[in-house]
């Protein structure tokens, strides 16, 4: 019998911010119950720590720079085959709830301009781009925000493979979609005191972007999107019981901006969370740190942006605290879900799997959010894996292999008995019964293509690094230096060995290493037609 899927996505997400992962703080009891009856991988890097880039490579199985979507701001292309497309064209019910962030969902232009023509020469106005595209039409501005003010728009399904979509995107009580014409048809007293202009400042946080919100925890988009969930399981088992499902939950927290609601807001205290033993004094920090640091000392970090900045001490342990909240209540959410999925029969015949699109650094070296600094903390995700007899209080697996957000599908589509399509960069970890199967990776690739130009760099920062199983290796596009960090004698990053006479042979055969799985990672599809 082939099994249903039930994949729980969070956005943000460092592993060690679970009780599974080893946090002794953070309470996840029902994430921790499913890492204990399943397989919990300690080793697990996205393809990119951004999220549309990622969360097409966990869509499609291939790297960003293959995919199409290589940065935030360019969506997945709808002729990308997902694994979703694969599960409906073998007779599955695929559904998502929750974010999607496949295509863009802000009005704003981008901050990559196009590049300025060479003096004496004309841009063209049909062809200004390498290749014909139509990621201006309205196909790609399907989760705008903008297009979702209009009371008659819906997604056009299927959806990259879903063939039902309940939309919540954004962040915080900032959501749209589903979730919030439910607020204003339910609530409307509510829809209007929403965001950050509406929320309440608490006198004892100083952090920014940190409000507490006028909704309580049942009108709050987490559980807004665990209660649709657990509403699509009961109609699939009501309806469709003979027909396999995969539905995708997934979380918009715990992102920025911080308002968990009502008692998560102050379910942790600030004066509680550990600070990182990355604040300790290093010798020297790399050059985009001390970028980071000189920005906020001077008073220009932008703090109440999406991208990364250089916090204090107290606001790191705010942010964490209020964190924390967001986190429990999504473990919360997804004790709903799984208690449904046990009272309808399902669990019997379901593989459970847990995952983010990307971590956070929260802290680490001083820094908070994301950017093109691949510190663990930010590139290391959880991935748990439970398959349907996985119940038992002992049964527990922890793997080490190294694994690549791009394997999730891989893993989805053996597990499901269904081929990946030519061209799939995934390594499969299950193979059709839910027999376990090494990674075979001795290394990890991952890239990243920003549109801003910061960090003490002239052009918008590019990076490629290479985890293997002791070192981590990063070389950046626009300079002279790089990061090389022994992870197993310095696990919190600290020494940068880029330039150290003794780490001279491990950089060259890491830098060649670097290479080889830039090849290994080219497209191969689509497949020659003819020999020439």
């Amino acid at each position: 019998m082939r099994p249903n899927f039930l994949i729980f996505i969070t956005d943000q997400h460092r592993a060690d911010h679970l009780g599974c992962y080893g946090n002794p703080i953070v309470r996840t009891p029902n994430i921790d119950a499913l890492a204990r009856g399943g397989v919990c991988f300690d080793r697990a890097y996205v393809a990119t720590p951004v999220c549309m880039p990622n969360r097409g490579s966990i869509m499609t199985s291939r790297m960003p720079s293959i995919h199409g979507a290589r940065s935030n701001g360019v969506p997945l292309p709808l002729e990308a085959v997902t694994f979703a497309d694969l599960l409906g064209e073998f007779g599955y019910r695929t559904a998502l709830v929750g974010k999607s962030h496949l295509q863009n969902m802000e009005d704003a232009p981008p901050l990559l301009k196009t590049p300025e023509s060479r003096a004496g020469t004309q841009r063209s106005g049909t062809f200004p781009e390498a290749r014909r595209s139509t990621i201006d039409d309205p196909a790609y501005c399907q989760e705008l925000k903008a297009s979702w003010a209009d009371p008659a728009h819906r997604l056009t399904l299927p959806y990259y493979g879903f063939q039902e979509v309940v939309l919540c995107n954004s962040h915080a009580d900032e959501c749209f979609g589903d979730w919030l014409r439910w607020l204003q048809r339910e609530h409307p007293e509510l829809a209007q005191r929403l965001g950050r202009e509406h929320g309440v400042r608490d006198p004892d946080f100083v952090s920014p972007q940190a409000w507490r919100t006028h909704l309580d925890e049942f009108q709050y988009p987490t559980h807004f999107i665990a209660d649709q969930s657990q509403k699509w399981i009961r109609d699939h088992v009501a309806n469709h019981p003979d027909q396999p499902f995969a539905l995708m939950c997934s979380f918009p927290d715990p992102h920025h901006p911080w308002t968990p609601p009502g008692r998560y807001w102050d379910m942790y205290r600030p004066e509680d969370m550990p600070l990182s033993p990355s604040l300790l004094p290093a010798e020297e920090h790399p050059p985009h740190v001390r970028w980071l640091m000189d920005e906020r000392n001077r008073g220009a970090a932008k703090v109440d942006g999406q991208r990364l900045f250089m916090a204090t001490p107290r606001e790191i342990q705010e942010m964490s605290a209020l964190t924390y909240g967001m986190i429990t209540n999504i473990d919360d959410r997804i004790g709903m879900v799984m208690e449904t999925l046990r009272e309808c029969g399902a669990d019997r015949n379901t593989v459970v799997i847990f995952t983010s699109d990307h971590g956070d650094l929260l802290g680490d070296h001083g820094i908070v959010l994301k950017g093109p600094l691949h510190y663990q903390g930010l590139v290391r995700v959880p991935f748990i894996w439970r398959e349907p007899d996985g119940d038992g209080a002992d049964a527990q697996v922890r793997r080490d292999d190294l694994v690549s957000s791009l394997d999730l599908p891989a893993s989805i589509l053996t597990r499901a008995g269904i081929a990946s399509p030519n061209g799939s960069q995934g390594k499969p970890l299950f193979d059709p019964v839910g027999a376990p199967l090494g990674s075979g990776r001795d290394a990890v690739l991952i890239e990243e293509n920003q549109q801003r130009a910061y960090l003490g760099f002239e052009t918008p920062v590019k990076v490629r690094t290479l985890i293997t199983e002791r070192h981590r290796l990063s070389v950046f596009g626009d300079a002279q230096w790089g990061e090389l960090y022994d992870l197993q004698q310095d696990p919190h990053e600290l020494d940068n060995l880029w330039d150290a006479p003794a780490a001279i042979g491990i950089k060259a055969e890491l830098l060649q290493r670097l290479v080889c799985a830039l090849m290994e990672h080219a497209d191969s599809s689509p497949s020659p037609t003819r020999i020439a």
